[in-house]
């Protein structure tokens, strides 16, 4: 698994991809956080929540050359033929592209420095909540876009479909408000991103949320290497 973590992690860099990927979450969380300043306002909470559509935008391109670039290339079933077990080249590529979205946040602990340093009392705890809601959140949509992009060779293709699920993802609150049934309701609100996110942003670490958001990136890593294992058979 190390292996493939250094070699999906290094092509990352190898390309503009990572560079640009990081520079445009640093530019947005600095806009939000320079609107936060302006305010004079210790709430990092505000920047979170306003790069979460941001997110949805960022990880489907993250993810679409995860599976579909070794396929593009014919390389796949070298790899999956490897004395490597699928979970590890599966595991391999969701931490390389985790730590590489991960890595877009880390200015955010430059910032709580700065309100720091104006002697503003910060939140610590509510900072640490957002941070873990991103964290669980992303990684649920990444193992979905690794997911889309093992069932094609076009990254193209892999992009539209998972920013397509995830943008209906975010949406099903606002679709469930729509249709106003009360066991639609309960349903949406057992599986909403946004709503599960929201307790963390508040600063309260619910178990349920945790174990939802671990338990779908399981299932799609899950189906992920039943993809790579069929088609090693095929």
């Amino acid at each position: 698994m190390g292996a493939i973590f250094k070699r999906e992690f290094k092509a990352y860099f190898t390309s503009p991809m990572g560079y640009v990927i990081l520079a445009i979450m640093t530019l947005f969380q600095g806009l939000y956080f320079s609107q936060l300043f302006a305010n004079q306002s210790a709430d990092i909470g505000f920047v979170f929540s306003q790069m979460v559509m941001i997110m949805f935008f960022i990880i489907p391109i993250l993810t679409m050359r995860t599976m579909s670039e070794d396929r593009r290339q014919k390389v796949d079933q070298v790899l999956i033929t490897s004395p490597v077990s699928l979970y590890s080249i599966v595991l391999g590529k969701f931490l390389a592209t985790f730590v590489i979205f991960m890595l877009g946040y880390a200015i955010t602990i430059l910032f709580e420095i700065i309100i720091a340093a104006q002697d503003v009392s910060i939140n610590l705890l509510e900072y640490i909540g957002n941070l873990l809601g991103v964290a669980l959140a992303g990684s649920s949509l990444i193992s979905l876009g690794i997911f889309i992009s093992s069932l094609t060779e076009s990254q193209l293709i892999a992009a539209i479909a998972s920013f397509a699920i995830s943008l209906l993802i975010y949406m099903l609150d606002y679709f469930s408000s729509l249709i106003n049934l009360t066991v639609v309701d309960k349903v949406v609100e057992a599986i909403s991103f946004t709503g599960r996110y929201a307790a963390f942003a508040s600063g309260v670490i619910d178990y349920s949320n945790v174990v939802f958001f671990l338990s779908f990136s399981a299932v799609f890593l899950f189906l992920t290497v039943r993809v790579l294992d069929k088609r090693r058979y095929s």
